[in-house]
């Protein structure tokens, strides 16, 4: 069975290059896959289901379109997906952290951001943010004080990463290893910190794997596996 895994695409209407480029990364590389997983921030921003927006529907449009079957996890840019958003693209939502089955054992997915736990006001803001009451409150707000509420919260973002060492916002590897050991897996597939590559855990009896999917900004890493193969690959999208 062949599966795809991409995360952090960060689409954003400003950007229409990024959104072309997740059409022929559709056409070019999911046209014979089984599955597609997105594992979070597949948007720069969700400011909900219900936006009317051209790029918001172009991009459900596009999903809903494709011949495999989808999986969608929030990320830290786009937790407000929801239902109709689901409903409109054919994706099944993953809590986070997930098991799915690669061949005869169980693999771990993320977005990766719970692991980055040195970064505490973040940690203590993503409580916030994943909240049932802060996301009842906010979506029901006006679409265009979303929007506007959004943009702030990116710039202050912005600031965060600006003013935090590099290795405060990757992830730690305890956090890393107490989630693996404690799903009983050695492979752990995630997003988040745009650093692609694969890295070696000392579990308890084994070697743990762990597969950290690129951005898309100007181009992406991927992971593609069957039942018995892991292999990152880049994706240089033509402008």
């Amino acid at each position: 069975m062949k599966r795809v895994f991409i995360s952090d695409l960060h689409l954003d209407q400003s950007q229409t290059i990024l959104r072309d480029a997740l059409k022929q990364f559709l056409e070019t590389h999911c046209s014979d896959a089984d599955e597609l997983y997105i594992l979070g921030d597949l948007f720069e921003a969700w400011i909900g289901d219900d936006d009317p927006r051209e790029h918001s529907r172009t991009i459900v449009e596009m999903l809903r379109s494709v011949t495999c079957k989808l999986f969608i996890m929030h990320g830290n840019r786009d937790f407000l997906i929801g239902d109709r958003f689901c409903q409109e693209t054919g994706a099944e939502l993953l809590k986070d952290p997930s098991l799915i089955s690669i061949g005869n054992e169980n693999v771990l997915l993320s977005h990766g951001d719970a692991f980055c736990t040195l970064d505490q006001s973040y940690q203590k803001l993503r409580l916030i943010l994943r909240s049932k009451e802060f996301q009842r409150d906010f979506l029901q707000k006006e679409l265009r004080e979303r929007e506007f509420i959004s943009k702030q919260m990116r710039g202050e973002s912005r600031k965060h990463t600006g003013n935090v060492a590099e290795e405060i916002m990757d992830v730690t590897p305890e956090s890393v290893i107490l989630a693996m050991e404690d799903n009983d897996v050695h492979r752990l597939i995630h997003g988040h910190t745009h650093r692609p590559a694969i890295h070696q855990h000392r579990l308890k009896h084994r070697v743990g794997l762990r597969y950290v999917l690129g951005d898309w900004r100007p181009s992406t890493t991927f992971l593609l596996t069957n039942d018995t193969s892991y292999e990152l690959k880049k994706f240089n999208f033509k402008v």
